[in-house]
């Protein structure tokens, strides 16, 4: 099992900045691919980032690329998504997750793991 617990989240004007960490513990953290997803009231979760274990291997949604980046330390058994140019519709619950191996994935479903989520409201 891997445990995951976001924290980072808030209230912030648009076009302010965030940073979400994401705490790890359980299982070797550094074999898993680590990733954060959101979801917004009444939406389907969304997959916004995700990064392999090394770090080598980012991707990112479209409608985050350029102004989020994630990134991992693996000595601290944490991931992070520093989040940029913030707008209203970046509104949203952000979910930590993971999975075993090393493809990155888009579909949830493929995730293993997930933490409890951290709130992010932007205020236009």
């Amino acid at each position: 099992q891997v445990q995951l617990v976001e924290s980072g989240g808030g209230l912030v004007q648009a076009g302010g900045s965030l940073r979400l960490s994401c705490a790890a513990s359980g299982r070797t953290f550094s074999t898993f691919v680590m990733g954060w997803f959101r979801q917004a009231p009444g939406k389907e979760r969304e997959f916004v980032a995700a990064i392999t274990w090394s770090g080598t291997n980012t991707l990112y949604s479209d409608s985050v690329k350029g102004r989020f980046t994630i990134s991992r330390d693996n000595t601290k058994n944490a991931v992070y998504l520093q989040m940029n140019s913030l707008k209203p519709e970046d509104t949203a619950v952000y979910y930590c997750t993971a999975r075993s191996g090393s493809a990155i994935y888009y579909d949830a479903r493929k995730y293993d793991f997930w933490g409890r989520g951290t709130q992010v409201t932007v205020s236009s």
